[in-house]
């Protein structure tokens, strides 16, 4: 069983990595149209966050670094859970900025809902990546927690044993 869920973890992460490490690639090399898509979002983060730099394709190009970076550590297996939640981050804003159906028409809208649900979907599965613990911490935090069960049963039969003497 733990053979076949390590497996399935292992698989599911390296699965999730290459359209972070495609489209981060891509972002970083080649922003183009991003950042006149990213523009209206970023306006409104700096409302937020006046410190954001005004530069919007050195903040696109950082975002596409940020998801290549963390896309292939995450297929590597690499620190997977920070990756995840890297990705996770970078990938809030992207959704907003790249997939607003809110503000088409349709057919357009149509389209742009099943990007912004694709990447609700990818960012679901980033955060099940995050919320996994890593297989060797929880078999330690078993065994240590069956210890103090086992160290607690024991004093507790001691002390039994010193009041029927």
């Amino acid at each position: 069983m733990a053979l076949g869920s390590s497996l399935l973890r292992t698989v599911g992460r390296m699965a999730t990595a290459p359209i972070f490490i495609i489209g981060g690639y891509s972002a970083l090399t080649n922003p183009g149209g991003r950042v006149e898509m990213a523009a209206p979002t970023l306006d409104k983060i700096r409302e937020y966050v006046p410190a954001l730099p005004d530069d919007n394709e050195l903040l696109v190009r950082i975002n596409g670094g940020i998801q290549l970076a963390a896309g292939t550590t995450l297929l590597l297996g690499i620190k997977p859970r920070l990756s995840a939640l890297a990705l996770a981050g970078s990938l809030i804003p992207t959704t907003i900025a790249g997939h607003a159906f809110w503000e088409d028409e349709e057919p357009q809208a149509t389209a742009q809902k099943m990007q912004f649900a694709k990447n609700l979907a990818a960012l679901g599965g980033l955060l099940l990546i995050a919320g996994t613990d890593d297989p060797h911490k929880a078999i330690e935090k078993a065994a240590d927690k069956a210890g103090r069960k086992g160290e607690k049963r024991g004093y507790r039969e001691a002390k039994e044993a010193l009041k029927q003497k």
